[in-house]
């Protein structure tokens, strides 16, 4: 079944380019995206072993015999990364815009083939799991945040409708067997997986590398290269402070998120939506929902994400995410209770207060119901926050 997705107008844009790339976590709908836009197209998946070796051994022949007047769609390109010179031969040669549909899951290896091989002439989009939006107007979203936490965003979580119980420690072990000892030498998987329920149970701290190093009985060396295989096979993302210099936006310390929150359960033994409820990791489970879901609709617009945290030197003044659109920032404070409390607004107007800003444009999203307009900003309610970035760019 073919669930819209909030991404094809990016799609449609990125068309204009002869080689398109559709990457993200393995089983986030590109395939099917990609298959459903592009019907003309010959689809080849290189998962496929047979399909593999020939692409592999003849690179050439391989892009001849299956070329069609519409397209190719290379399916996981990463498994034969070589071939991505021949593509830029051929699609120098046939100058067809759209021609060429990579999709990947392994950004890491990604990254590389395609910085040496495709710049200027690939356009590139992220697609993440369902976006809050996306379930909403498939009528898909548990209107219970709990159990919306708990199901997380997979859409074969519910095309197949399969209990988060049983898909996502499914999903666990085929991500240790399949994507992470193709990256890296794990000699025991069951470290890393310790690894990966650490991580989870730090959604949403500042990252503390010598804490993870030190619970986990791992060097520092060995804590920021798994960190950059979860980061790459899109497991985690690291949402960076907000500084006006760039350079100190890369070298201060981030906080950690996961992408998908029905993985995080998982990781922490949460298996109903009761036991979120009143487990202590409840209020950053759902930031995490939240956070993630900005992060998703800048890459649905096919924009980097803008995004960021705001923390003072004494950590008086924190805000959960600070949007830097159109030459201004936005602050968006995100609280997982379900009433209307005004004391939600006082990190925004502390904020607000410390730069001088006059506008009143804010945000507080948060667990309950209602939307309404405040005098410090917008309580939002987390069912109606799904655009929200939209609504920042167009004001």
């Amino acid at each position: 079944m073919f669930y819209q997705r909030s991404i094809l107008n990016a799609l449609q844009r990125m068309t204009k380019f002869p080689i398109v790339g559709v990457f993200g976590p393995r089983q986030s709908g590109k395939t099917t995206l990609v298959r459903n836009f592009f019907t003309k197209h010959t689809y080849l998946n290189l998962e496929d072993p047979t399909l593999r070796a020939f692409a592999a051994e003849n690179p050439v022949t391989f892009l001849q015999q299956y070329a069609n007047p519409h397209g190719l769609i290379l399916d996981e390109f990463q498994y034969v990364p070589q071939i991505l010179s021949y593509i830029q031969i051929a699609s120098d040669q046939k100058n067809q815009s759209g021609y060429f549909i990579l999709t990947g899951s392994q950004n890491f290896l990604m990254n590389q083939a395609v910085t040496q091989s495709l710049a200027g002439r690939i356009g590139i989009l992220t697609l993440l799991p369902f976006s809050i939006s996306e379930l909403q107007s498939n009528q898909l979203l548990n209107l219970n945040s709990n159990q919306a936490i708990l199901n997380g965003c997979y859409p074969r979580v519910y095309e197949q409708t399969i209990a988060p119980a049983d898909f996502y420690p499914s999903y666990i072990q085929s991500y240790l067997e399949r994507d992470v000892r193709l990256l890296i030498n794990v000699e025991n998987l069951l470290t890393f997986q310790k690894f990966m329920q650490l991580c989870a149970a730090r959604t949403g701290q500042q990252l503390n590398i010598s804490d993870l190093a030190t619970n986990c009985n791992i060097s520092q060396k060995t804590v920021q290269s798994w960190l950059s295989i979860l980061t790459a096979s899109y497991i985690i993302f690291l949402l960076p402070p907000y500084f006006a210099n760039f350079n100190k936006r890369i070298t201060k310390t981030p906080k950690l998120y996961f992408y998908d929150t029905g993985l995080a359960c998982a990781l922490l033994n949460l298996k109903t939506s009761e036991s979120i409820m009143l487990n202590t990791m409840r209020g950053a489970l759902f930031k995490s929902y939240i956070i993630a879901d900005l992060i998703k609709q800048f890459y649905n617009h096919g924009e980097r994400p803008s995004l960021y945290f705001w923390r003072d030197l004494n950590g008086r003044i924190e805000v959960d995410g600070l949007v830097d659109l159109n030459g201004k920032l936005t602050p968006i404070e995100i609280k997982s209770g379900e009433s209307e409390i005004t004391n939600y607004f006082k990190s925004l107007t502390d904020w607000q207060q410390m730069v001088g800003q006059t506008e009143q444009t804010g945000y507080v999203i948060y667990g309950g119901e209602h939307t309404q307009k405040r005098q410090p900003g917008v309580l939002t309610s987390w069912l109606n926050c799904g655009e929200i970035i939209e609504k920042i760019r167009n004001s």
